[in-house]
């Protein structure tokens, strides 16, 4: 226990707490913070700096958590040394206080609604894919998987289990989610990008299975504490709380940091980011700049949408400028942003070409002519605003939030009434703003967030305008195109990021305002009722969650798996059976091969060459000392020359709630030893 928590505190609290305390750029300024803030600064910085180092390790095939362990010990030692011990705030430090308190009640909120985890170790879906990915990078050491068994695969059996589908970007694919991008030498890459995975690979490292189960948990935890704090700077400490409490309590916030999904770590990103964002442009603290820049561009090695996130700020940047009477561009988040914005696509283009394939169809197929006119609006918008200047910045800057907030209402208006599915107009985009209401939100919910965006661009909208700015886009964009398969809860993952957190925000703030000094009178009236709507909310958001907080998906599955794995030693050969097969038991050949290594490959169809089969078959009984086959019957591989012993028939009992809540999944699966009886 002692070791696990010395080596929690060096991956997720001393590398921030040594950056934070540098006595560089006014650091008295840093000091003056919240106690609370610096120790979210603290955990936010390390939590960065021990990703971005996993990723550049992994990358040289060199990543091991020992090394991790190291490097963050050297650079606390070096710092100490480096500047001579003055890493003391001194007398500008503020110390705990009251306000203290909130956090902590949201942390432990948030820890009885996301525990326990899932136990998604399977394939067949995303987030299988994620977690498989992150136990490969603590395992191998390198974001490039070189597979055994693909490799040993001869050229003339490979259509049995990975024919090429003849795409550019990759040869074909084995488990779903790992393109094989060379068959001959086994390489493999994860399909999606690899912030989570190596956040999953830190948690392998601190306690196994268990600590890497726990990393999205922690990634929730961590969101719910960044819209805090980005709140409380905005909106004041009551609204960021109820907002923050609220978000913990909902079924989406529950759900997915449970179940692993790369949007909870681009909500915890992203409003970190907006916060320091905001520390930096209009608290004028210097330290913050880079920070924000480095912290959003880190989100591009997770979710692709973090460019639009890095977009908005770059232009909130030249938005402010262009209000300003005689200042000069802000360079210290425009500089590091556009290096980590060019590190971030050379990664997408380059080892993600498979997972960003998808943006770049939706970027080449976009209209000409309404490209054209966007650009053409946005050079006429930006030459109007230097224009107005010097002749009416100030009616600009009073105006400016007042349209946008305008703009908001009347686009949601016409999305949540007018807007019918039809042509190209897939029923889930047309009524994404409907559902999202209606079945999460809530629509009293919905009018306070709309009365919330008027109330900010009418006072406070230039105090944050990233904040306002990056919920607006990411609004407009998602809800006329979600751009995602309307399955269980997996849509709803695209609330997830901001769309969700940010209307619980603007909702609180328009109950209950900032509150300061006491309250009597008529100036109670608004906080009363606000609190009411926000109760009646908390009692809807916990009644709609109640069956997915009683609730562990895939419960049992890793003692399961962890068994199967026990029966098969590394100089046998696993052979499961398709997934066109009418089963679900390929989705077991992925743990067994990337987290148990076991030697293990999937038939592509239920019906395989058999005359091939029996040739790869006779190579691979020379090979290996067994073969065998798992899978429910349902395949045709037996004949006059090729027979099998059954060895073994199970069935594993399991929990998805995707299927029933209250019933359990059954999965037959019989284990077979495959022969070479008759071959001759």
């Amino acid at each position: 226990m002692i070791v696990t928590l010395g080596a929690l505190l060096l991956v997720a609290w001393l590398p921030g707490a040594v950056l934070f305390r540098l006595p560089l750029w006014q650091r008295d300024r840093r000091a003056a913070l919240d106690a609370e803030e610096r120790l979210f600064w603290h955990v936010v910085l390390s939590v960065s700096w021990s990703l971005a180092l996993v990723l550049a390790l992994a990358a040289l095939g060199r990543f091991q958590f020992s090394t991790l362990l190291w490097c963050n010990g050297g650079l606390a030692a070096g710092a100490i040394l480096a500047t001579r011990g003055r890493l003391r705030y001194g007398a500008a430090a503020r110390r705990p206080g009251l306000s203290a308190v909130l956090p902590v009640v949201l942390i432990a909120l948030a820890v009885w609604r996301f525990f326990p985890v899932s136990e998604y170790v399977i394939g067949g879906k995303d987030p299988g894919v994620m977690f498989n990915e992150g136990i490969q990078i603590a395992q191998r050491g390198t974001l490039v998987i070189t597979d055994r068994a693909v490799a040993a695969v001869p050229g003339f059996a490979r259509d049995l289990f990975f024919p090429s589908e003849h795409n550019a970007d990759y040869y074909g694919t084995m488990f779903m989610g790992f393109p094989i991008q060379d068959p001959a030498s086994g390489r493999v890459v994860g399909q999606f990008p690899h912030l989570l995975p190596a956040s999953i690979a830190i948690g392998y490292g601190v306690d196994g299975l268990t600590g890497a189960r726990a990393t999205v948990a922690g990634w929730g935890i961590l969101g719910v504490l960044a819209v805090y704090f980005a709140g409380a700077r905005l909106m004041g400490r009551g609204a960021a709380f109820a907002a923050a409490a609220l978000l913990t309590l909902h079924v989406i916030q529950v759900w997915f940091a449970r179940y692993p999904n790369s949007d909870i770590v681009l909500q915890a990103g992203l409003f970190a980011a907006l916060l320091a964002f905001a520390r930096a442009h209009q608290d004028d603290d210097a330290f913050f700049g880079p920070v924000a820049a480095w912290v959003i561009s880190l989100q591009l090695f997770s979710r692709v949408d973090a460019l639009l996130a890095l977009l908005v700020m770059a232009g909130t940047v030249v938005l402010v400028w262009l209000m300003s009477h005689g200042e000069r561009l802000a360079m210290r988040f425009l500089a590091p942003a556009a290096l980590g914005a060019g590190l971030g696509l050379w990664y997408l283009t380059g080892l993600m070409r498979a997972y960003f394939w998808r943006a770049m169809v939706f970027l080449v197929n976009l209209p000409v002519l309404n490209v054209a006119a966007a650009v053409l609006a946005g050079v006429v918008a930006l030459a109007l605003l230097w224009w107005s200047r010097e002749r009416h910045a100030d009616a600009v800057r009073r105006w400016l939030p007042i349209a946008l907030a305008v703009a908001m209402a009347v686009l949601s208006c016409y999305a949540y009434v007018f807007r019918e599915a039809g042509g190209k107009l897939t029923p889930w985009d047309a009524y994404a703003l409907r559902d999202f209401v209606d079945l999460y939100l809530w629509w009293p919910m919905w009018l306070a967030a709309l009365a919330g965006v008027a109330l900010t661009g009418r006072r406070d909208f230039w105090r944050d305008p990233a904040l306002v700015l990056t919920f607006a886009a990411f609004s407009v964009f998602l809800f006329y195109k979600l751009k995602i398969v309307p399955e269980h809860f997996w849509l709803t993952r695209r609330y997830l990021a901001i769309i969700l957190p940010g209307s619980l925000l603007f909702a609180a703030f328009a109950a209950l305002g900032v509150i300061s000094g006491r309250l009597r009178g008529l100036a109670l009236i608004r906080p009363a009722a606000g609190a009411l709507l926000l109760a009646a909310a908390a009692v809807h958001y916990t009644a709609a969650a109640a069956p997915v907080v009683s609730h562990v998906e895939y419960r049992n599955m890793i003692p399961y798996v962890e068994r199967l794995a026990g029966r098969f030693t590394p100089r046998d050969l696993i052979i499961m059976e398709s997934r066109n097969a009418g089963s679900d038991i390929h989705v077991l050949g992925l743990p067994l091969a990337y987290i148990y290594d076991k030697t293990v490959l999937v038939l592509h169809s239920p019906k395989p060459d058999r005359v091939i089969f029996r040739e790869f078959l006779r190579g691979a009984l020379a090979t290996y000392d067994r073969v065998f086959f798992v899978g429910t019957g349902g395949t045709t591989l037996l004949s006059r020359q090729i027979v099998a012993t059954p060895v073994d028939s199970d069935r594993v009992q399991i929990d998805e709630f995707a299927v029933t809540t209250d019933t359990n999944v059954t999965m037959d699966g019989e284990t077979q030893r495959v022969a070479r009886a008759a071959l001759p």
